[in-house]
Order: structure tokens, then sequence, then C-alpha cells
């Protein structure tokens, strides 16, 4: 897995799309501390044992609860006192 500074994998995008497609996982990190990561999407698990993101999609669905307006309202309220 490589690991590389923000401003690092900023300007060397096109070099980590390539090692995605690679199937090599970058972790992208601020000030040392790991932000996101750039991992590659397969249909498969890549040799080194990557799950593959497409087996999270959807899994965001009831995280803010069955009325996610009134949830973002009750935040918001918290945000603003």
């Amino acid at each position: 897995m490589l690991r590389k500074g923000a401003e690092e994998a900023r300007n060397s995008l096109p070099q980590l799309l390539d090692a995605a497609e690679r199937g090599e996982s970058t972790v992208i990190t601020r000030h040392g501390r790991a932000v996101a990561a750039l991992v590659p999407v397969t249909a498969q698990a890549p040799a080194h044992g990557q799950n593959s993101l497409t087996a999270f999609e959807g899994s965001g669905r009831g995280l803010w609860g069955k009325d996610s307006t009134h949830t973002l309202r009750r935040l918001r309220g918290e945000w603003s006192r």
C-alpha cells in the first residue's frame, strides 16, 4: 500500500490512478494523519486482500434514522448553539 501526503497525491494523481488500475491502494495523509484512501474498484478483491468498495454500495441507508430531515434539523440546532 502506498502512502502519500495530500500535496504529493494531488501532483501525482495520474500515477496513483495507474497504480489503482494495477490493484494498489494509496492512503492519503494530511499533516501525517491518514484522511482518505484511493482504492481500486474491481469486481474481485485484489491479491493483497483489499475488499472491493462495491460491496458497501447502499450501506449508508438508514444512517440518519427514519426521518433524515428531522435528524439534520436537530443537528443544526446543536451546531448553532
